[in-house]
């Protein structure tokens, strides 16, 4: 009765930080189990990639524009189409096109993985169950009426837990998102504020429809940039290095000559 327990999720976490303040537990720590807490509360619709950023296959597509696709992409699974994108028919691993180099007489339904459908109200913890029960990583998100609203993989869940998950393409250093390279070029976040760009390389971007470098650029080529495309504006070249979840993470920038 002296001290009585959080009754709330809300005074959960105030507990928590009162917590790391004691150092009894790590900052660290705590915002995974902030994570945990909050993604109670969280559903499939909260995280998934929309529907017009995902990568999907034909399955009448040649073979060599599915190789594109999976090595522009760097993606590991891919949901597979057939006659409308609504129709999403399986799920193709990257590591199976494999296959078909080896036997090409293969035919490529052959190795689709079964599609796993969830509705966007689907919670996260237990879509985290799932994902660890069957053994898939992706599923496909459907809207009320049963058409596709998007994808979500059990990184995106987990990453509600410990934060984004890094890659080669992640720094460690919170400082910026812009970093100078060897090569006098420059490796920018597409999440950057316009603004930033304008101060750090003396251009005039426009600053009004689009708060970051990534959404202004997309406007401007009319979709979502794929890795290895060059867009070049007020003087500087743009190179998609990695897009990921339908959006820009990093370019390269260097001036135009």
């Amino acid at each position: 009765m002296l001290h009585p327990g959080p009754d709330s999720k809300a005074e959960l976490i105030e507990t928590l930080a009162e917590a790391q303040d004691k150092d009894v537990i790590g900052a660290q720590s705590r915002e995974m189990l902030e994570g945990v807490i909050r993604m109670a509360d969280m559903t499939a619709g909260d995280v998934m990639v929309a529907a017009p950023r995902m990568d999907v296959i034909d399955i009448d597509a040649p073979y060599d524009e599915l190789l594109h696709l999976v090595i522009e992409t760097a993606h590991s699974r891919f949901p597979v189409y057939e006659g409308e994108k609504e129709n999403i028919i399986g799920i193709l691993l990257a590591k199976d096109l494999l296959k078909l180099q080896r036997a090409p007489e293969l035919n490529i339904r052959a190795l689709l993985r079964p599609a796993v459908f969830v509705p966007e109200s689907k919670g996260l913890n237990d879509l985290l169950r799932d994902f660890r029960g069957n053994r898939n990583h992706l599923a496909i998100v459907i809207d009320e009426f049963g058409r596709v609203a998007g994808l979500i993989t059990i990184e995106d869940v987990l990453e509600q837990i410990v934060g984004e998950i890094e890659d080669e393409f992640d720094s460690a250093d919170d400082d910026g998102d812009i970093f100078a390279l060897s090569d006098r070029s420059h490796r920018v976040n597409g999440d950057t504020a316009i603004e930033r760009i304008n101060e750090a390389f003396g251009v005039r971007l426009p600053m009004g429809e689009f708060d970051t470098i990534g959404g202004l650029i997309a406007h401007e080529m009319g979709h979502v940039p794929k890795r290895g495309e060059i867009f070049e504006i007020a003087g500087l070249v743009f190179t998609v290095q990695l897009a990921r979840g339908g959006a820009v993470r990093w370019f390269k920038v260097s001036p135009a000559r």
